[in-house]
């Protein structure tokens, strides 16, 4: 799924292409997009609004309209954002259409559907974005935006030292931090020599101090490098470039950058987490208590078992068993990283001006 880096992307390549636009309609092919209208009343709502500008809250952009109303955007495992000509042949996977009145269109693609697009009004004593005049805000359950001046050393101690259990769920908690998910977590983690498993309160001062410039340095870097196309994502402007400076993220079995062992993998609530288990060492008081987990661990010496298929009959012979899952798992990543290319390069095709017509 998208995190802060990506969705930032995606919004300052939106911002100059439709502030100022105004939409005129919206069409609907998969009702289930739109979190909070029908497909009807969801047209009827936005139509006659302007752009104002284009931001992000957290995993989520937000498009500020005309009428003190903005609209939410998810984009979630797949969905992708293009602003296109009205003339370009709309491709299968477009869930949702909002028609400017320049005529163009922007377009939300969406292979697997998980998306959603929402549509609020704000409030007008507290400005923020709600279903209802005194309702809940959207995003008030939304922890502070890691990268913002705002957000110091002081906070985010505050918060760590209010919160008990391990560091790799407390850093995807959207009510923790607002953005960071799973490939972030992870190299932030490892920058700052921490253990994924570790708990909140082993966390020295220093280890407080190195956590909190980790995550706000490496979230930074992957803005600027335009964030990890890694699955789906894409954004207007094209594919990001953080993936190629990644350290351990999907890295299992090379070399640690740092020391040279192996990347380890385990899985806590069912996220795959990368990790060195030589540079992020696990303290006695919390070895105990992560056994079971570590037990899963591949990369090193407790691994699951070889799956020779995903070799391709190539090198498999002659390997120690550790070799060969690091094998397996190098050989699963790419493919899986080729198929993705694959994708986003065909939803760019899409919505090219030169898309063959249907």
């Amino acid at each position: 799924m998208p995190e802060l880096p990506e969705v930032e992307t995606v919004a300052r390549d939106l911002a100059p292409r439709i502030v100022g636009a105004t939409i005129t309609g919206a069409r609907s092919t998969w009702a289930r997009t739109l979190r909070t209208h029908t497909p009807e009343a969801f047209g009827e709502a936005i139509a006659g609004r302007t752009v104002e500008a284009v931001g992000r809250r957290g995993k989520q952009l937000v498009i500020d309209l005309s009428g003190e109303a903005a609209l939410t955007v998810h984009l979630k495992m797949t969905g992708q954002l293009f602003v296109v000509p009205a003339v370009v042949p709309v491709d299968s996977y477009v869930r949702l259409v909002l028609e400017l009145a320049d005529g163009r269109e922007v377009r939300f693609r969406d292979i697997r559907k998980f998306g959603r697009v929402a549509l609020y009004g704000r409030d007008p004593v507290t400005g923020e974005l709600v279903a209802e005049v005194g309702g809940a805000a959207v995003f008030g359950d939304v922890g502070p935006e890691p990268l913002d001046d705002a957000f110091t050393l002081r906070d985010f101690r505050r918060r760590l030292r209010r919160r008990k259990g391990r560091l790799k769920p407390l850093l995807l908690d959207q009510s923790f931090l607002a953005g960071v998910g799973n490939i972030y977590a992870d190299e932030a983690l490892w920058a700052a020599r921490l253990h994924p498993l570790r708990t909140t309160g082993t966390l020295r001062p220093p280890d407080e101090r190195h956590l909190y410039e980790e995550v706000r340095r490496i979230l930074a870097e992957a803005v600027e490098r335009r964030g990890s196309s890694i699955d789906d994502y894409t954004a207007p402007d094209g594919d990001g470039e953080m993936q190629e400076h990644l350290q351990v993220y999907q890295r299992t079995g090379e070399p640690c950058p740092r020391c040279g062992r192996p990347i380890k993998r385990i899985v806590i609530g069912a996220r795959s987490t990368h990790f060195c288990s030589w540079c992020q060492r696990l303290g006695a008081g919390d070895r105990k208590s992560a056994a079971k987990i570590l037990r899963g661990m591949v990369g090193g010496t407790r691994r699951a078992g070889p799956r020779w298929t995903d070799l391709e009959g190539e090198g498999a012979l002659g390997l120690t068993p550790e070799e060969t899952e690091r094998a397996a798992a190098r050989a699963r990543t790419e493919r899986t990283r080729r198929a993705a290319a694959t994708r986003r390069a065909a939803a760019r095709s899409s919505v090219s001006e030169t898309a063959p017509r249907p």
